[in-house]
């Protein structure tokens, strides 16, 4: 047998080709889980009675006024579930609560004839609450030592010993904010019950299995009498891992109570007033160099905000701890791991996992603390890369860090980044109210669940007697191309064109026992599952061929949909006729593939292992420009260079670098999210809740010109043909985004001005830190406090060369800023004006 790496001549993956439903996207027909509703008959709709408070006590509630109302037809609470009341694998997530944790938390259900009727019955609900106090901030959970779940600290060496003798020490602080998924389709479940007692649910759910089980030990029943269908989603990104278990699972209570199927759709604002998000970040560091600027130690703290149950924010933590280093060697690290509870939506996974927001800690020090060591940016970041040999603090060796080099160097020389620096220093020198910057930023990205037992897939294969093919695997389409790439797996293992290759909605009870598609696994663990339901299949095929060409079943060749022997050019066989003479035969055609994956071991009680496969490398440039009167920016051009291995399907895996990057951008620069902070009656509530007050990446936020390469000879051994997992790395290349608009806000200062950016960046961020700049140009050398932090602190504790003391004023900032002489116009034009500081 050949390895998982290995390709036979003309394979099927590795081609351009487009994705699999790209027709039906582009021609509306696609089929999506709300789309199957109008083709059931009796459907009933589900609205929710969502809470009006942070924190409180439902201490009544009353249904009867909802009954009143002409098409609804029952009320769903607590006492109607038969089996447990909770729709999380932590048991800490009522269904149907008596304690309200969260502005919008869905107290009951409304089951109407129509949506309408639905929400006319939740209005009409009574329900009386006894409000209490709520924690809404991280900040606020911290000084309340509000916190849930495991506290872990990851280690290697001695921090504080490597600290105490660093040459130069910094410390600070810093907060990044979360992240709506903001998924095109909102989650959807459509349940029945048919004559058996048996449940049905399709959802639009990333983890049919956890969806299965959930539905399940609510409704009080075994796995086996419920079945989930994923037909495909609109959109996941994490937000559909664990979330849409609790909505199937009311949807399911519904049928089986009314004995009709039960619809649920939640529009737009019940979805983001109701459903997780990235999680919001707050770390505290110290940290250490020597004299030419390599990383000698670090120490920190770093918070999650959780929301108000744990849902899967414990590994979520756990991989930010391990993506703290990103990609630089740091040989002393003590960081400890918390996890705040918060009365917010039970925040979640979202692409990445954490890892973006333990990377973004490390590159927002390093862009902080280069100005104040004397070192250009790219040039400290460069002199920290991995080298062939390093392990992380973990303990997982880094292997092929050398490649991580050789993107770096490509994506420097593809940009033509040294002349461009050179540019941008001219443009900055002859603009004074509009200045670039340009930065790089490295990924080094870790590929595997970092629970072991998730990585493990299975795969059911058919091969019918007319030579085509059905494959069945337990990873869900969310418009990844995951489905895609596996029937490019599945035909070249087979040896056949692709358009002969079919594949099957994602159910439960096809193929059992399923994991996530998520931590951007879904080929590898799925596409090793399939090609070995193919590999068993073709071995079998190859002993019947083996007889009919007189060769040895090891001889046997499958390509392009013919059967022949290596030296019969002249004599080949149809895999129609191969496949008719197995049947003959009475030679098995299907097969049940299944994958793990081999190598990886993690101890998370003492944080230390190797939890991944590989790692996914990558480097991107970007250059912004930014006006100095508002702090607005655009993005010029972004050149990357991204290893996605042996490319199982170029465009798919080009489509999703952009993809990625671009959400990477929008968390890091324009995505805010807002709540009601205030001690008023709406405390607590999402401010940002629809498109019209959450700014989401546009055509007009991609960069003006956007360079994608894959990077080359970067065959991965061990898993499936070759190739690298694409789906999460690429957004953490939106840092070089962040990196030059700190870069376009320090020119606004004197040279070695340390810039201080809130995350996200966005306009409003850029020009504090622009104007922060601006004042210490005005002040004198130094790096005015802004608001969006503490400033560095240099040489244990002494104020850094650039940096004002902790809580010392900003130098200028009680007077009027001005930038420039009224009616003189500037080098580009415009005709500065007096700019009030508030």
């Amino acid at each position: 047998m050949r390895s998982l790496a290995d390709r036979p001549v003309n394979p099927s993956v590795g081609e351009t080709v487009a994705h699999e439903s790209a027709a039906l996207h582009v021609t509306g027909t696609a089929l999506y889980t709300d789309d199957l509703v109008f083709r059931g008959a009796r459907v009933l709709h589900l609205w929710p009675v969502q809470a009006p408070h942070a924190h409180a006590r439902v201490t009544a509630l009353r249904t009867a006024p909802a009954m009143t109302v002409p098409g609804v037809v029952r009320v769903l609470t607590a006492e109607d579930v038969p089996g447990t009341n909770d729709a999380g694998t932590k048991h800490d997530e009522p269904l149907f609560p008596d304690e309200v944790m969260y502005y919008g938390h869905a107290v009951c259900w409304v089951l109407g004839e129509t949506l309408e009727a639905a929400r006319l019955g939740a209005a009409a609900v009574e329900v009386e609450y006894e409000p209490l106090p709520s924690i809404l901030t991280l900040t606020e959970a911290i000084a309340a030592q509000s916190f849930q779940g495991n506290q872990p600290t990851v280690a290697r060496g001695d921090a504080a010993a490597a600290l105490a003798a660093a040459p130069h020490r910094f410390t600070g602080e810093f907060e990044m904010g979360g992240q709506e998924h903001f998924y095109l389709e909102t989650h959807a479940s459509l349940a029945h019950v048919d004559e058996s007692g048996q449940v049905f649910v399709q959802s639009s759910t990333q983890h049919p299995t956890e969806t299965q089980e959930i539905v399940a030990h609510v409704l009080g029943l075994h796995a086996h009498d419920v079945t989930v269908q994923c037909l495909r989603m609109g959109g996941g990104f994490g937000g559909k891992e664990m979330q849409p278990h609790g909505l199937a699972a009311v949807a399911a209570l519904g049928a089986v109570l009314s004995g009709r199927p039960v619809r649920m759709r939640l529009n737009r604002t019940q979805d983001m007033t109701m459903t997780g998000k990235r999680h919001p970040f707050h770390a505290t560091w110290e940290v250490g160099f020597d004299d030419d600027g390599h990383l000698l130690a670090l120490r920190a703290t770093i918070t999650s905000d959780g929301g108000w149950s744990l849902d899967l924010s414990e590994p979520v933590l756990a991989r930010a701890l391990c993506h703290i280093d990103n990609a630089y060697f740091i040989p002393d690290v003590e960081v400890h791991g918390r996890i705040g509870k918060t009365h917010k939506t039970s925040q979640t996974a979202f692409r990445g996992f954490g890892g973006p927001q333990g990377m973004l800690v490390i590159e927002d020090i390093l862009g902080r603390c280069a100005p104040a060591l004397g070192i250009d940016p790219a040039e400290l970041r460069r002199r920290n890369l991995y080298e062939p040999g390093q392990s992380t603090h973990y303990g997982q060796p880094v292997r092929h860090a050398e490649r991580l080099r050789d993107v770096w160097d490509q994506v420097v020389e593809r940009s033509d980044f040294e002349a461009r620096r050179q540019q941008v220093a001219a443009f900055n020198a002859a603009h004074r109210h509009l200045k670039r910057g340009i930065a790089i930023t490295p990924v080094k990205f870790g590929i595997s669940f970092n629970f072991t037992a998730f990585n493990q897939a299975g795969a059911l294969v058919h091969v019918y007697k007319d030579g085509s093919v059905l494959i069945n695997h337990g990873g869900t389409e969310m418009g990844q191309g995951l489905h895609t790439k596996m029937r490019q797996v599945a035909a070249t293992a087979l040896g056949l064109p692709l358009g002969r290759v079919r594949l099957a909605p994602t159910r439960t009870d096809k193929v059992p026992n399923t994991s996530a598609t998520a931590a951007s696994s879904g080929a590898d663990l799925n596409g090793g599952a399939i090609k070995d339901a193919c590999d068993q299949i073709r071995e079998r095929l190859a002993e019947v061929a083996a007889r009919k060409l007189n060769v040895h079943p090891d001889d046997v060749r499958f390509v392009d949909g013919r059967v022949t022997g290596i030296g019969f050019h002249d004599q080949d066989l149809s895999f129609e006729e191969v496949v008719g003479a197995a049947y003959s035969q009475r030679v098995q055609l299907f097969a049940a593939g299944y994958y793990r994956t081999d190598g990886i071991h993690w101890d998370a009680s003492r944080m230390q292992g190797e939890p991944f496969k590989y790692f996914s490398f990558g480097a991107a440039v970007s250059e912004v420009e930014v006006d100095g009167f508002t702090g607005a920016y655009r993005f010029v051009r972004t050149d990357i260079v991204h290893d996605v291995g042996d490319s199982l399907s170029p465009l798919i895996d080009l489509g999703q670098i952009e993809g990625g990057f671009v959400q990477g951008a929008g968390w890091l620069t324009l995505e805010e999210l807002r709540w009601d902070t205030s001690d008023g009656e709406h405390r607590g509530r999402l401010a940002t809740q629809a498109a019209s007050t959450y700014k989401l990446p546009s055509f007009s936020e991609m960069p003006e010109e956007l360079n994608v390469h894959l990077y080359e000879r970067a065959t991965e051994s061990g898993v499936v043909y070759g190739s690298k997992a694409v789906g999460e790395p690429p957004l953490m290349l939106a840092f070089s985004v962040r990196e030059a608009l700190r870069a376009a806000a320090a020119a606004f200062g004197p040279e070695g001005t340390v810039v201080e950016l809130a995350s996200p960046a966005t306009p409003e961020a850029v020009y504090w830190a622009l104007d922060a700049a601006r004042s210490a140009e005005r002040s004198g050398p130094g790096a005015p406090r802004s608001k969006t932090g503490l400033p560095a602190r240099h040489d244990g504790g002494a104020a850094a060369p650039g940096a004002a003391a902790p809580g010392a004023a900003a130098p200028g900032a009680e007077e009027t800023a001005r930038t420039g002489t009224p009616g003189a116009a500037d080098a580009d034009g415009r005709r500065p004006e007096p700019v009030a500081r508030t």
